[in-house]
């Protein structure tokens, strides 16, 4: 029997394990797999409805970390991570993404002798002022398997000495998540709670350091934000930290002047998936709206200086505004009248990407096990 544990840190990381857990139960006679929650994030919208909606696993070990400084974080992550493994002895660790918990569970594996598949690998913004950044060199220099969502992924990861033979195209996970949950969103009410008709508004996201901790930065976007409204409705889920520099700055009075701005408290995965995926242009700073947009086809704008999804730009729906207002306004209102062209989405973004993923792990273990008989899954003294 393979023995897997699977972590994850924050909220969007379930969004990314979901199909993967799900396509493991399904080999359920040779595969156990234990699911680590950090609890990196504390996020009160991550309740039982949560976990119903989107038909996510509960998580069998909570280590509860909490928020902390990045340094803080990630020790108290690799100290209470160490004992998991210890106890389950896993075959391989699998983490998914760019956060604190990644490369912490990534740094532990390595260093017990664990094998390490990283799901999302390959991924470069080349920018190492972002911390997720750092995140993604350390993970994928020390994965054994690096399961890359787009062909730029793999050429980065070649281009810095990663042996051809640890990569493997399986495609974008997310896009397993956002396809199985197309039919449901459709159950959302939150067009009509909004009273918006298809097609005829703007989703903004927005919740990166770099956009909302500066005052001028974040009160140049509410400015491009007055623009863009005045064309049309603007649907703005307020993330609990843009909402609370929002406070902070006395900004919440500029966003009252403006009639068809509309502020929500942050919306579930389904009534968000609802109202981007029948938006007109969406705004974000979000890698995974990126991503969503592309696979539908829907505009976007990035409010960023560069993205580690470049894919979504040569082949899809996304443009890298940054967070300059009058670029924001100029490239918004080209998009609202010059759509852009959509010739489908990525290679390998069909919602079976979690099969691939189990396959390579499956046929990496056989290949150890062939070249070994013992796997690296005794924990180191």
């Amino acid at each position: 029997m393979l023995r897997l544990v699977n972590v994850v840190g924050a909220r969007p990381n379930f969004m990314k394990i979901a199909p993967l857990c799900d396509e493991i139960g399904r080999r359920g006679d040779r595969i156990h797999s234990v699911l680590v929650h950090t609890g990196q994030h504390y996020d009160e919208s991550m309740n039982d409805s949560f976990f119903r909606e989107l038909e996510i696993p509960h998580p069998d070990v909570n280590l509860e970390v909490g928020s902390a400084s990045h340094a803080q974080q990630t020790g108290r992550i690799m100290i209470a991570i160490e004992k998991v493994f210890e106890e389950h002895r896993p075959d391989w660790v699998v983490v998914v993404g760019d956060v604190n918990s990644t490369m912490a569970a990534t740094l532990v594996a390595a260093k017990m002798g664990i094998h390490i598949a990283h799901v999302e690998a390959g991924l470069r913004s080349y920018d190492r002022t972002m911390p997720e950044e750092i995140n993604r060199l350390v993970t994928d220099a020390l994965a054994d398997l690096l399961l890359t969502p787009s062909p730029d992924a793999n050429q980065n990861l070649i281009r810095e000495g990663v042996p051809p033979e640890r990569i493997r195209l399986v495609g974008n996970i997310m896009i397993d998540t956002l396809m199985r949950s197309l039919e449901r969103a459709k159950t959302s009410r939150i067009l009509e709670r909004l009273r918006l008709e298809p097609g005829t508004f703007c989703a903004i996201t927005l919740h990166r350091p770099s956009n909302v901790d500066d005052r001028s930065t974040l009160m140049g976007i509410l400015g491009a934000l007055e623009a863009i409204q005045r064309e049309l409705p603007i649907v703005f889920p307020v993330h609990p930290r843009t909402k609370l520099r929002l406070e902070e700055f006395g900004l919440l009075e500029q966003t009252s002047g403006m009639p068809n701005l509309i502020l929500t408290e942050p919306l579930s995965y389904l009534d968000f998936l609802r109202l981007y995926s029948n938006a007109r242009l969406v705004l974000t700073d979000s890698g995974g709206v990126q991503e969503e947009t592309t696979a539908l086809g829907i505009p976007c704008l990035t409010l960023r200086d560069n993205t580690e999804r470049p894919i979504t730009v040569t082949h899809g729906t996304n443009r890298i505004v940054g967070s300059v207002p009058e670029v924001i306004i100029q490239e918004a209102f080209r998009a609202l009248h010059d759509r852009p062209a959509w010739g489908g989405p990525p290679e390998l973004w069909d919602g079976k990407t979690a099969a691939r993923i189990v396959d390579a792990i499956e046929e990496a273990s056989i290949k150890l096990a062939e070249a070994s008989p013992v796997l690296r899954g005794a924990p180191a003294n």
